[in-house]
């Protein structure tokens, strides 16, 4: 494997690890601090995401393009701007890079590092919002991509920042988010019986979401 390519896997390791440390413990922070006021905590794990999201992708983004999600990844892949031998790499780098953000969040808020986690997010209105939440967030890669490219981090922090609070599932979008958020029993998790059908759903709305870019953009079909 060449060097370049290290440098994106552990690029994709790093920068989704990073994400889901600040979901999961700015959701704990949240939490403990909002008294029991959802919307305070949700507030409290919003701006976190945002905020993070601008600065990993503006960072990592040179590097290996800053996908942090598999379905972003695959569908690069399906547009053929992504080569095959990267796919599996990619997407075993943020799944495993997740994972251990999430345990790391556990652990610096004096929790059990390792946790199933028993909070319910089901349902079709959820399993809707994710379709809907991906196919918002990648059509504002690949729109930007063609618009403005150097407006990607700002215009996809912005986008989940809303897409939290537009979406009853508060806009995971993004399997290895889902799969990672399973080990933290806190405002942030999810059941791993909803885990499954969260990632069906961003899988649905990452190919609307590559259907309707073919014809928003005029792209040969």
């Amino acid at each position: 494997m060449a060097s370049s390519e290290r440098a994106q896997i552990l690029a994709e390791f790093l920068g989704t690890g990073t994400l889901v440390a600040t979901v999961v413990g700015s959701g704990i922070m949240a939490q403990n601090l909002a008294g029991g006021n959802v919307a305070v905590a949700l507030l409290g794990n919003t701006i976190p995401t945002g905020a993070i999201l601008f600065v990993l992708i503006t960072m990592l983004g040179p590097i290996s393009g800053a996908h942090f999600n598999p379905v972003v990844s695959l569908a690069f892949f399906i547009k053929k701007a992504l080569p095959a031998r990267k796919l599996f790499p990619f997407i075993l780098a943020q799944i495993i890079g997740g994972i251990l953000g999430c345990l790391l969040a556990n652990f610096m808020f004096e929790l059990d590092m390792v946790q199933i986690s028993q909070k319910i997010r089901t349902g079709p209105a959820q399993w809707i919002s994710e379709i809907t939440a991906t196919i918002g967030l990648l059509l504002t890669i690949f729109v930007c991509l063609r618009s403005k490219p150097s407006a990607i981090p700002a215009a996809v922090g912005l986008y989940i920042t809303a897409a939290y609070w537009f979406t009853s599932s508060t806009s995971f979008a993004n399997p290895a988010v889902a799969i990672s958020r399973i080990f933290s029993n806190t405002f942030a998790g999810i059941r791993p019986e909803d885990a499954g059908f969260f990632i069906i759903a961003q899988v649905i709305g990452m190919g609307l979401a590559l259907i309707i870019a073919k014809y928003l953009l005029e792209e040969e079909r």
